[in-house]
């Protein structure tokens, strides 16, 4: 495998291996969307984070406030919640991405692919037409087309926008 070197990552996973505690608990505890943590949309029982590790540009997780480990111990208001989150964060998504499609999925337990195994979360990752390219099956390297901090306020703007508008 080819290494793409990106320098600029280490203070941020040298910071996330160190962390104690639930990280997605800490994101929780936002009230309004933060630039430093990238929670970009929030809700009573839920928050909408930028995944600093993507698969693909605009990865979103969207996740309870609350620190569960499976869906069934979700509370029907907490399911309502997080679903009408999901869906606000798509068409945020779609508006300011133009996505083709998405993947959405949650992964829960080490095995099923959960990086964050002890916090439930949905996976929204963008697709579009080609975005499989030679890079990653050659070259087996992802290329992420914009900065987190670039999309964050693209979101947060059209997120606030939003709010004005309802």
């Amino acid at each position: 495998m080819t290494t793409l070197w990106a320098p600029w990552r280490i203070n941020y996973v040298g910071k996330t291996l160190k962390q104690k505690g639930c990280l997605l608990c800490k994101f929780a505890k936002e009230k309004r969307p933060n630039k430093k943590n990238l929670v970009f949309l929030t809700s009573k029982l839920s928050f909408s984070v930028l995944n600093k590790f993507p698969y693909n540009n605009g990865h979103v997780m969207i996740c309870p406030r609350r620190h569960i480990k499976n869906l069934s111990q979700l509370a029907k208001n907490e399911i309502l919640d997080l679903i009408e989150l999901l869906i606000k964060t798509q068409k945020l998504l779609d508006t300011s991405l133009s996505a083709q499609g998405y993947n959405i999925g949650i992964n829960i337990g080490r095995v099923a692919g959960a990086g964050i195994e002890n916090h439930l979360h949905i996976h929204l990752v963008p697709r579009w037409k080609g975005d499989t390219n030679f890079m990653p099956i050659i070259a087996k390297t992802k290329v992420i087309s914009q900065s987190l901090e670039e999309l964050f306020k693209k979101l947060k703007k059209l997120s606030k926008n939003a709010q004005e508008n309802k």
